[in-house]
């Protein structure tokens, strides 16, 4: 194996970094094994498939060597096999094959049932596996990008490989691997029918799930964009779209049922598809924080590094070599501290009490971004969650960057929707007025009359809002009038309608057929609330609701007639008296 170069091995490691904000563009690269002499290995003893292991790893049961003059077939190997230095697999081993082929060798035999050798990682340029049939003659199978998936042995999302049927005799495998342009490292595995089966159904669940997830997330912040206008979700659309775009790329889902003919589009994907994805996530992370407002020649440089990155995975798309690759791997990084300084500028300097939540959006994916960087560093051993912790990541984080995005766009709404509202409701409490109230009662007695049912209304009455007034200042007593709508929406439903109809006066429609158990609780209900202590007044101060009752329609009253009938009661009843609920006519 030829030894890894220091450049090779920065590669690899900062590639990881670049997952922070989608997947990573190589197929978890760890460090290249480290050189030494190479000293030929005698083949290992043959595999007993069958038994009770129904997923069986081939480290230290295989072993490989790099061809440097990329053989196509076993049999040229075959011929020099006494002067091939060939070593024992070990785990986690990292080969840099550039222009060259890398061999596997082992042996098995098979009593009973199917089984298959998987590749465990997407991405690879070709695989092939040759065995001698029962005839003598080459079976050939043969997968990876350069094949369409349809055209896979079995296709899925990893290269699969069915072995012979079951035989007496060992059958000896040759595994050829082609793969320029990122070190090849991934685990090798044999399983059975079953355990294949059950392995594919489980990870096609997980992964229908995320991208279920992140379509409805991109949905979502369409649909926000679209009826709001709110360019932070337009933002935060394209870059959840072009995240999940990537994802497809590095997990092998694009090429298994999105592009699967695309064989030129599908080399390319794994590495312009994640480039893109963070030249998004640059653009939606400006446009949230706005940093014009702090520095202008910070805004500048965030569009200068988006630019400079889309060009970097152009050039490197035509020249198709380590160093374009290099340059696109440094922008990647700038890209990345970018992002991170705008979020700190914004969080320091910015006034928005929303930009904190909108950073612990992208703290999962930082998280989960140690353990493949870990992994980098040769710290932990290759694993399923070394490989889809960035994807984990990206599940925590779409949700919560968009509970953020649909706060600060509520809040920035606020101001419309209560200037918008102040054609039918109160300015300071955001009740409806006399007149609307007017228009749901009109329509509430006409439909009682036509149902033979009847409504209740209530009239309601701040006893001691004078007193409040001369003792404290008239911004507590706007405050009282504000809590006191509060605790008239806590005994309403969606039927009904609650309106400020004076200086301190308030009036309940309950619009549905209501009793007289169903009016009097309500009422119960408010005098209570009121005369509980509220956070939002000072200690010690409660509400005296005075509160009349009825139930319509009574005496033929019109709607007007109706609202003066109970006013006038409301009025009658003395803020001294310790009866606080008046029932007008039950």
């Amino acid at each position: 194996m030829r030894s890894s170069t220091p450049i090779h091995r920065w590669i690899s490691v900062t590639s990881l970094w670049l997952g922070l904000l989608g997947p990573a563009w190589t197929q978890d690269v760890p460090p290249a094994a480290s050189p030494g002499a190479v000293t030929a290995t005698t083949a290992p003893a043959p595999l007993v498939l069958g038994g009770e292991d129904r997923a069986i790893p081939l480290d230290r049961r295989a072993r490989y060597f790099i061809d440097v003059a990329r053989h196509p077939t076993p049999d040229a190997i075959e011929v020099a096999r006494d002067r091939i230095a060939w070593r024992l697999l070990e785990r986690d081993t990292s080969y840099g094959i550039d222009g060259a082929a890398l061999w596997f060798q082992f042996d098995a035999t098979s009593s009973a049932g199917r089984w298959f050798l998987q590749v465990g990682s997407s991405g690879v340029d070709r695989v092939q596996l040759f065995y001698r049939g029962s005839d003598g003659r080459w079976v050939v199978e043969e997968a990876g990008d350069s094949r369409a998936v349809s055209e896979w042995p079995l296709p899925g999302r990893l290269p699969t490989f069915a072995l012979a049927p079951p035989s007496d005799n060992a059958v000896r495998y040759w595994l050829r691997i082609e793969h320029d342009r990122g070190d090849f490292v991934s685990p090798l595995v044999i399983y059975d029918q079953s355990q294949l089966i059950a392995s594919r159904e489980t990870e096609q669940f997980l992964l229908g799930g995320y991208f279920s997830l992140a379509l409805l997330i991109a949905l979502g912040s369409v649909a926000n964009a679209v009826v709001y206008r709110d360019r932070n979700f337009a933002a935060y659309a394209v870059y959840v779209g072009a995240l999940a775009l990537a994802q497809l790329a590095y997990l092998g889902v694009g090429a298994q049922h999105v592009w699967d003919r695309w064989l030129q589009w599908n080399s390319m994907a794994g590495f312009v598809l994640p480039s893109i994805a963070r030249a998004a996530a640059l653009w939606f992370t400006r446009t949230v924080t706005e940093p014009a407002r702090f520095s202008r020649a910070l805004d500048m440089t965030v569009w200068g590094v988006i630019a400079a990155l889309l060009c970097a995975v152009a050039l490197d798309t035509l020249l198709t070599s380590r160093l374009s690759l290099m340059l696109v791997v440094v922008l990647n990084i700038v890209a990345l501290m970018v992002i991170a300084t705008l979020i700190g500028v914004v969080w320091t300097r910015s006034e928005d009490p929303h930009v904190g939540l909108i950073a612990l959006g992208f703290l999962p994916v930082l998280v989960f971004a140690i353990f493949p960087i870990l992994r980098g560093f040769n710290l932990i051993p290759v694993s399923l969650f070394t490989r889809y912790s960035l994807a984990i990541g990206a599940v925590l984080e779409m949700p919560i960057l968009f509970y953020a995005l649909s706060l600060r766009g509520n809040r920035r709404r606020e101001a419309q929707v209560r200037a918008s509202a102040l054609a039918w409701s109160d300015a300071l409490t955001g009740l409806a007025h006399t007149q609307t109230l007017l228009q749901r009662l009109e329509a509430a007695l006409e439909r009682c009359v036509a149902l033979k049912q009847t409504c209740g209304l209530m009239g309601v009455k701040i006893a001691n809002f004078q007193a409040i007034l001369d003792e404290y200042d008239r911004d507590t007593a706007e405050r009282v009038l504000v809590v006191a709508a509060s605790m008239l929406r806590k005994v309403t439903t969606d039927v009904d309608t609650a309106a400020r109809v004076g200086d301190h006066e308030f009036v309940l429609l309950l619009e549905g057929p209501a009793s007289t158990a169903d009016v009097t609780s309500r009422a119960q209900k408010l005098v209570a609330s009121g005369l509980r202590d509220s956070e939002a007044l000072p200690t010690g101060l409660v509400l005296k609701f005075q509160v009349a009752t009825a139930l319509l329609p009574d005496r033929g009253l019109d709607a007007p007639g109706s609202l003066k009938w109970l006013r006038d009661a409301a009025h009658a009843t003395y803020a001294d008296t310790r009866k606080l609920i008046r029932a007008l006519n039950f």
